[in-house]
């Protein structure tokens, strides 16, 4: 008689962990927090669909949020411009505890890869030896508190902090 409880114990879980699993798959993110379609997601209406991972060999990307076509880096992460930087320049203006809260966007490539960004792509010598993007001259940066691909937490931050439109045009 055990025997035949214990199957009916293993029958429940198991249609438990069935219906947890079909919630879990009914239940996609609507982009109401600001969630992107992904970096390969060509401004389609899939806003679950995964960023592409570093192993894409993509180190710039678009992705759509609240704000509209944002441009990001190889991990989905929204990037902004730090309008204390000069266009041009050699060397960023965050240094210190402003790159502990703005990680700077780097790549490993002389010739950087992108998808869907249209404007003019170099990179510059960081502080610690890194090659840090820049895009029509301006450093790029993540921001710290942007938690998951899509997020755009840095934007306005401090009236100096603002993600960067595909073309390369700062987004107000």
């Amino acid at each position: 008689m055990g025997n035949k409880n214990g199957r009916n114990c293993v029958a429940g879980v198991a249609a438990l962990f069935g219906a947890a699993l079909l919630l879990a798959g009914c239940s996609g993110d609507g982009g109401s927090e600001g969630g992107t379609g992904g970096m390969y997601s060509g401004g389609g209406e899939n806003t679950s669909q995964a960023p592409a991972e570093s192993s894409s060999g993509v180190d710039l990307g678009v992705a759509r949020t609240e704000l509209g076509d944002v441009v990001v880096d190889s991990q989905g992460m929204t990037l902004y411009y730090f309008t204390e930087d000069e266009p041009g320049t050699t060397t960023s203006a965050c240094t210190g505890d402003c790159l502990a809260k703005w990680p700077i966007a780097t790549t490993m490539s002389d010739d950087p890869t992108l998808e869907g960004v249209s404007g003019e792509v170099d990179a510059i010598q960081s502080p610690d030896g890194r090659r840090q993007l820049t895009l029509n001259g301006m450093p790029l940066y993540t921001f710290a508190q942007d938690a998951k691909p899509g997020d755009t937490s840095g934007q306005g931050v401090g009236g100096v902090w603002y993600a960067v439109a595909p073309d390369g045009t700062l987004i107000r």
